[in-house]
């Protein structure tokens, strides 16, 4: 399946959905996935499906039915969330595989975003941003430190700046 559809299919499946910050949801799988096109066209597909089966009526088996490769597939399986599955757990567990964790940075490194944060409310900015530190602390050792740098400055520099963020 080609970038072009899997855009495509992630603008479908998250129409009418907005984020946190009122956002149409497309846009924040779509810059996930530009950090990581220069890292591979596969992790940047998977950045485009990443939350789909965790927040639309998508399954693992229907994207495969619909054409999405099977190790793009693996990988949107890798973060997705699971029942009953700790926070701490599912971050140890995406660690693990490289490509999972460099596609969960580039996430992380979105939603850590200075102008994304400070549109949120006061009382949730600092739960989320200590949520999101401590992934970090998990999740960048677990990667090549050129890929990381790669898609952290394409995503969000500020990270950089302060190591971690």
């Amino acid at each position: 399946m080609p970038f072009a559809d899997v855009d495509a299919l992630a603008a479908a499946a998250h129409a009418g959905q907005t984020d946190k910050i009122g956002v149409p949801y497309v846009e924040h799988v779509r810059a996930v996935a530009r950090g990581l096109v220069p890292v591979s066209e596969r992790l940047a597909m998977a950045g485009l499906l990443h939350d789909v089966v965790e927040d639309t009526g998508w399954t693992c088996a229907g994207l495969l039915e619909a054409g999405v490769p099977a190790d793009v597939v693996a990988l949107v399986d890798a973060v997705t969330k699971r029942p009953g599955v700790p926070y701490p757990d599912m971050l140890r567990a995406i660690a693990a595989d490289p490509d999972a964790a460099l596609l969960k940075i580039a996430d992380n490194a979105h939603n850590s975003r200075p102008d994304r944060l400070a549109a949120l409310p006061a009382d949730g900015r600092e739960r989320l941003a200590e949520k999101y530190r401590a992934a970090r602390d998990v999740l960048w050792p677990a990667v090549d430190r050129g890929r990381l740098e790669t898609v952290v400055r394409s995503v969000n520099p500020s990270l950089l700046e302060t190591g971690s963020g």
